[in-house]
């Protein structure tokens, strides 16, 4: 869906962050989304809806606000959820993956033990960019055995072409911004 035909009316409730978190980059704040109590229920409804349609067992949320939507999702499914983090926020061992951002280059890293062993899991996250972010998560789940069956965002900024760099597996959004 575009933001001119936008159902949940989730494009009203973006806050577009000018040179955040760098000059040039236009930032999508989904805050508002997550402070209106009506339009989170429906946009959690909304991606619940397509992780099960998935086939998921496990959902990875993206530090950090994928943190927070992809527990509700998991909650709302009555499915465990996996946090994967930025470096050096997990207590125990773990498997690292590096990636290169629109804006420089990071990392992530899950849980060694995270349970994730044969089961699909569902990567979810905020907002598809270029998708580097969402491909380390997929590496992770990949060295540690899961199958990632698919991704799950409320936005696609459709003009950095993220979800190429996420095939074949199936990329599900909320709002496609172009």
């Amino acid at each position: 869906m575009s933001a001119s035909d936008d159902p949940y009316d989730l494009f009203r409730f973006l806050r577009p962050v000018a040179d955040f978190p760098k000059p040039g980059i236009l930032f999508q704040d989904v805050s508002p989304i997550l402070s209106d109590p009506d339009v989170w229920v429906r946009t959690v409804d909304a991606l619940a809806v397509k992780v099960a349609d998935l086939g998921t067992e496990v959902v990875a949320g993206i530090e950090a606000r994928g943190f927070l939507i992809g527990a509700a999702v998991a909650y709302r499914l009555g499915l465990g959820f996996v946090p994967i983090r930025k470096p050096g926020k997990l207590p125990a061992a773990v498997e690292v993956a590096f990636y290169n951002l629109e804006y420089g280059t990071d990392s992530l890293e899950m849980h060694l033990d995270a349970p994730i062993n044969g089961r699909n899991v569902a990567i979810v996250d905020d907002v598809l960019a270029s998708g580097g972010t969402a491909a380390a998560a997929k590496l992770l789940v990949d060295r540690l055995g899961g199958e990632t069956c698919g991704f799950a965002f409320i936005i696609e900024l459709e003009q950095l072409a993220g979800r190429a760099a996420l095939t074949p597996e199936r990329v599900e959004s909320l709002l496609t911004i172009s």
